[in-house]
């Protein structure tokens, strides 16, 4: 029989930077691009503020985990979930009286039972209880040879 190896530890990411992995590397190296297009484009107290804000969020994008995940997984289902309506409506288009007559004249198959075998005969389960016992030595067809 053929043994395999089964693959351990999948939801651990691949470090590349001591503790830091290619997720969080390429967020924070995303981040310090960011801020240093900011740096040239702002004045320098504009970008202190806005710089900041940036290198906070791109931290916390990178190494809060919220229950496990990372934030960006909860940031996304967190938007999903404000997209979807709060209040779902069934809009009832039928009255009763037209579901009533929609179900009379629908016409309803019924299927066939299912066929059913004949249970085996006590000599049939005899011989087959004796090829069990025997280990498959015991054939029935030796019977009528021997005889």
């Amino acid at each position: 029989m053929h043994q395999f190896m089964v693959p351990q530890f999948i939801d651990v990411e691949d470090k590349i930077f001591g503790p830091i992995t290619t997720r969080q590397f390429i967020i924070l190296l995303a981040t310090g691009v960011l801020d240093f297009v900011l740096f040239k484009l702002l004045s320098f107290w504009i970008f202190a503020f806005v710089g900041l804000l940036l290198l906070a969020f791109g931290g916390i994008l990178a190494f809060y985990r919220v229950n496990g995940m990372p934030f960006h997984f909860f940031l996304l289902n967190l938007i999903q979930t404000q997209r979807r309506p709060k209040l779902k409506i069934w809009d009832k288009t039928l009255t009763d009286s037209e579901l009533r007559e929609l179900g009379k004249s629908v016409n309803v198959k019924t299927a066939a039972p299912p066929a059913t075998k004949a249970p085996p005969s006590a000599t049939k389960l005899q011989e087959l209880a004796l090829v069990v016992n025997t280990g498959g030595v015991f054939r029935p067809d030796d019977i009528g040879t021997a005889r």
